[in-house]
């Protein structure tokens, strides 16, 4: 064997292994406790005491979920899961969601932060999240079977990336959209700008949901997963009148409502 080759095949395998390691480092990661909310009452703000500060949001008849710092990086821990809806009081639907709720709990983050989501899987099939809007590497995009495997049900898939630039987004399935979407999984994503913006302006009252619709027959709990125009069940936040909650301003302060969309009528 020349000595040429010898160097080459030293070096690709010294590349191999920091590749295996930093891997390995990366999937021995403790799972941080998932935290679950079932309450369908407005949450109040999670105000920030760890990273970066910001004015945090209101998820109206919905939550934030909390993260732990770890070297420098926001953990959360999102789980997959059916769940069971109040949309009013004494209307109760079998929906899918995350940490309890559908939809999921928002997840708020500051303009360059470094986050790493940890996504456990107990739907009775494969999922991923796509990060709808956010400027990703192609692995993280959360597409199934285009830029990374679905997540098999009982497994956790972990997603990293820096969150380039502020913004109201959301969150969702990209892996059998038709079934999932229409269950009731997704999720708002908030970035909120590290300093002044020239196009996000500070606000007193941070408000945002999400417009979701179902399709559930009278004297059903499960939502028509093939229906694509002829919804009964139109939503605020997986809510509908009378049970959607006020959103509670001051005279003179000034608002900002975040509304998201992902009903499946639009969103496809």
């Amino acid at each position: 064997m020349s000595l040429l080759n010898s160097r080459r095949q030293f070096f690709a395998g010294a590349a191999a292994s920091v590749a295996g390691l930093a891997v390995a480092r990366s999937a021995m990661a403790a799972l941080p406790e998932p935290v679950y909310q079932t309450s369908v009452d407005t949450a109040p703000p999670l105000v920030p005491t760890t990273g970066r500060p910001y004015n945090p949001v209101v998820t109206l008849n919905g939550w934030t979920l909390p993260w732990k710092m770890n070297n420098g990086v926001k953990e959360f821990h999102l789980v997959a899961e059916p769940v069971v809806r109040e949309v009013s009081p004494g209307f109760k639907v079998n929906m899918w969601g995350y940490n309890g709720q559908s939809p999921g709990p928002t997840i708020e983050v500051v303009e360059g932060d470094r986050v790493r989501i940890f996504v456990t899987n107990k739907l009775p099939e494969h999922t991923t999240i796509h990060w709808h809007g956010q400027r990703l590497p192609s692995g993280m995009d959360g597409v199934g079977g285009l830029n990374q495997p679905a997540i098999p049900v009982g497994k956790t898939f972990v997603y990293e990336f820096e969150a380039r630039r502020p913004g109201t987004f959301m969150y969702h399935p990209h892996a059998d959209e038709m079934v999932q979407m229409a269950m009731g999984m997704m999720g708002m994503w908030v970035t909120h700008p590290k300093g002044k913006h020239p196009h996000i302006s500070e606000v007193d009252r941070d408000f945002c949901f999400l417009l979701n619709a179902f399709d559930v027959e009278p004297g059903s709990k499960t939502p028509k997963i093939a229906t694509m125009t002829d919804f009964n069940i139109w939503c605020w936040n997986s809510r509908v009148f009378p049970a959607i909650d006020t959103l509670n301003v001051r005279l003179n302060d000034r608002v900002r409502i975040r509304v998201g969309n992902l009903t499946m009528t639009n969103h496809p």
